[in-house]
């Protein structure tokens, strides 16, 4: 390991909240300020739920631009977070603005170095890409992209974090931007400001759109750097190819069934990356549904009493920390070690929750090669169609039944809703699916709008149901 391990001895749940609550974060779904647990829990189990925003297009590229190194404690023996860079400053603020501004700015560092504060300078250090999600009480996010690597130099140092803060879910789009700050990083601070203003002054392009930046390189010369965005706008927030790396469809399908039943997921990896793109895929299977719980790519180490909560969670822990983990007095959980491929712990029902001709139909369509699927879009594809079909032939239907009154206000037959289903095995399913907060906050939106969202899942329902017109008229044709 590059770094010395962290002491954990001697910490208690209490302790760890109390050591993230001297920080001042705002109140984010990474972690309740509260000492006591109990309020703790309530804290987590009040978070409005995780999802990445649809942008159409015209909002600015990110709010932030932040270097986050690595100062000598007064102390003298470790090292603590500290930002020491930030585009732009932000200048004539309100009071409250400015006291938001201090919490949200006071928590970041804590997320760029999540695995502790115990390092010695290096001459080698692997980059590592990940990103996090910060969530308010008030339900607005924020996403960090970071950067973490070595400053250009020979002699021993210690790695920063280039950290870009936007409301934006749009990773594949963020991990260029941070490739171009990494260029500019090894000739000058300098040289990073005038291409991150140019980015903050262009327009965040609609699906499918190109916006092109004009930026000049010492010894290089001036650079056009075209920024596409996916036309397929849904899974831009997300890469599965990490997980298709590390796991088996038939554990992929276990964690989906997990997830789905809202229940306690801890991903386990060495490093951060592999960590943050993993999460982010597990959740994104979910679609069109939203995780609704606590939900953190990478745990920070003062906060791994987060895996006490009895409350749904999806968290990311790196290796290091897997004694910690096991230590703690955890409740059902599914525990997934991605070095290996394998689940340390779980339920022992993750086979049985998905109705069984549904799990063999997901397993089919992604039975294909992995190797087949080289960009990443088309691995996407080929990952989250299988289970955005699933919600198709489970819930699909759901429309049909939010009955609405004259003004336009939806009441959803819950009851009406899965007897409607003529599979046995589906019914069941669905039964314990409506009480979840997925659906439930899924299905609130539903009875608001008096038409079905326009989007790639409601595109699906219409196709599938073309589908079940067509297959009637043959069997009629046939009779």
């Amino acid at each position: 390991m590059a770094r010395r391990p962290a002491k954990m001895e001697g910490l208690r749940v209490g302790g760890m909240l109390r050591l993230f609550h001297k920080r001042r974060p705002p109140q984010l779904r990474a972690g309740p300020p509260q000492d006591n647990v109990g309020a703790a829990v309530k804290e987590l189990e009040r978070t409005p739920e995780y999802s990445l925003p649809n942008f159409t297009g015209g909002q600015h590229f990110f709010e932030y631009l932040l270097v986050v190194s690595l100062k000598k404690k007064r102390s003298g023996k470790d090292y603590e977070p500290t930002i020491t860079y930030q585009f732009p400053k932000r200048e004539n603020l309100l009071r409250g603005q400015q006291e938001e501004e201090e919490r949200l700015l006071g928590a970041i560092p804590l997320f760029c170095f999540p695995d502790g504060n115990e390092w010695v300078p290096l001459t080698e250090y692997p980059r590592e890409t990940f990103s996090f999600v910060l969530t308010n009480v008030d339900g607005s996010r924020k996403i960090g992209y970071c950067r973490r690597l070595l400053p250009a130099g020979s002699d021993p140092r210690l790695p920063r974090v280039y950290c870009i803060i936007s409301c934006i879910g749009c990773f594949g789009l963020f991990s260029k931007i941070l490739d171009e700050v990494e260029k500019r990083h090894q000739i000058s601070m300098a040289v990073i400001y005038p291409f991150m203003q140019g980015l903050r002054e262009a327009a965040f392009p609609a699906p499918g759109k190109t916006v092109t930046l004009k930026s000049f390189i010492p010894d290089s010369g001036t650079e056009f750097i075209s920024l596409t965005r996916p036309l397929d706008s849904h899974l831009e927030h997300v890469d599965f190819s990490s997980l298709l790396k590390c796991l088996r469809f038939e554990q992929i399908l276990q964690i989906f069934a997990s997830a789905v039943l809202e229940r306690r997921i801890i991903f386990l990896a060495e490093d951060l990356s592999t960590l943050s793109q993993c999460i982010h895929a597990a959740a994104a299977l979910l679609y069109p549904f939203n995780w609704a719980h606590t939900y953190i790519p990478v745990v920070p180490e003062s906060l791994l009493a987060t895996v006490c909560c009895p409350t749904p969670f999806m968290v990311g822990v790196q290796m290091r920390f897997l004694q910690e983990v096991m230590d703690s007095p955890m409740e059902e959980v599914l525990l997934v070690n991605l070095c290996d491929g394998t689940f340390l712990m779980s339920v022992g029902d993750e086979k049985d929750i998905l109705p069984p001709k549904l799990q063999d139909d997901i397993l089919s369509s992604l039975g294909h090669q992995k190797g087949e699927f080289q960009p990443s879009e088309q691995i996407n594809e080929h990952v989250s169609g299988p289970f955005v079909q699933f919600f198709v032939k489970t819930v699909g239907h759901y429309a049909s039944y939010i009955k609405r009154e004259a003004n336009g206000q939806g009441h959803f037959q819950e009851r009406a809703f899965y007897k409607a289903l003529h599979s046995k095995a589906n019914r069941r399913f669905v039964k314990k699916f409506v009480k979840t907060q997925l659906f439930s906050l899924f299905i609130q939106e539903a009875e608001k709008s008096k038409n079905p969202p326009a989007g790639y899942f409601q595109q699906k329902i219409v196709e599938y149901e073309e589908q079940k017109k067509q297959k009637k008229s043959k069997e009629k044709t046939v009779k």
